[in-house]
């Protein structure tokens, strides 16, 4: 069966949140909040394709929470329709410059609302199919360079805000130029999607993420570990590209491997998040420069950690 589409609606009065649910569960699944706050905290934890916001209601209004919904990178993308009694232009030229789809006003006319509804869950269902392939590298099928830039710092500011230990690990193929140089450039494509394939298989909590940082090199960000558990789990990648046993060139290694650089580190407001990628960068060229085919780590305190 095919998964149904969830709407999220945010009214005050039970009565017209009621009327607008009979109106549209037949074809969507629908979830009901009554205050703002409720609303903010579902939208930001659910996976919905359209929020139906009333205007007016006690506390904060629907106007602050679109504002408040605009300003998180979570949540403004997801479309919203304002709902109210409200006739006057003025409101309604309010909500769609704060960032509102559409607006519908009360009372309500089931065909319009459920072709407006229609409309808008079609096309944020269009925008995120589209986003989704323009974030997934299509060699390997692993997110790429674009995906990474976007979700980096999104975990940056959610480690920061929930004060967890974040690491960011750089890792690329070892010798992989002598590779391609010897066995073509088809076949280094075949180590690149092995190697991408066999990291994303040790990388699939929601938390963690790993993409494609550009031609033989990859990322990969770990969220609530500590050092230890982090690149001990970083080792488990290592050695499991080696147990791939793909044959390298005699003069290069017995077999193809990764060296892999990481640190790991609890931020706090005003650390940047670039100076710490330059440490994982640091932690892969030691690697490197150690004899490859091996993991060293950089713990908060700048200790180093090596096989």
């Amino acid at each position: 069966m095919e998964k149904r589409e969830r709407v999220l609606i945010i009214d005050d009065s039970s009565v017209q949140a009621n009327m607008l649910k009979s109106i549209l569960e037949g074809d969507y699944d629908i979830t009901v909040e009554h205050t703002a706050e409720e609303g903010l905290h579902q939208v930001r934890v659910g996976d919905f394709s359209l929020v139906l916001l009333d205007v007016i209601m006690p506390g904060m209004d629907g106007f602050e929470l679109l504002q408040r919904m605009q300003e998180e990178v979570v949540t403004k993308r997801i479309p919203v329709i304002l709902i109210t009694s409200l006739r006057d232009t003025e409101y309604e030229e309010r909500g769609l410059v704060l960032g509102a789809v559409d607006y519908i006003t009360k009372p309500y006319h089931p065909p319009i609302v459920r072709a407006r509804v229609k409309t808008h869950v079609k096309l944020y269902r269009y925008r995120t199919q589209v986003e989704r392939q323009s974030m997934v590298d299509p060699m390997t099928g692993v997110p790429n360079r674009r995906s990474y830039d976007i979700s980096c710092l999104n975990k940056w500011q959610e480690a920061i805000r929930f004060k967890q230990p974040i690491s960011l690990c750089m890792f690329d193929i070892d010798r992989f130029k002598i590779y391609n140089d010897t066995f073509g450039h088809p076949a280094g494509d075949k180590v690149i999607c092995a190697v991408a394939q066999t990291a994303n298989s040790f990388l699939r909590r929601s938390t963690d993420f790993f993409a494609r940082y550009g031609g033989e090199e990859f990322v990969a960000i770990v969220m609530g570990s500590n050092a230890k558990a982090a690149s001990d789990q970083l080792r488990k990648i290592r050695q499991a590209v080696e147990d791939l046993h793909i044959p390298h060139t005699p003069e290069a290694a017995q077999w193809v491997t990764v060296s892999i650089g990481g640190v790991t580190v609890v931020p706090e407001r005003g650390d940047c998040y670039d100076t710490y990628l330059k440490v994982a960068d640091t932690m892969l060229y030691d690697a490197k420069r150690f004899g490859r085919n091996q993991v060293v780590w950089s713990t908060s305190k700048m200790e180093e950690l090596k096989d």
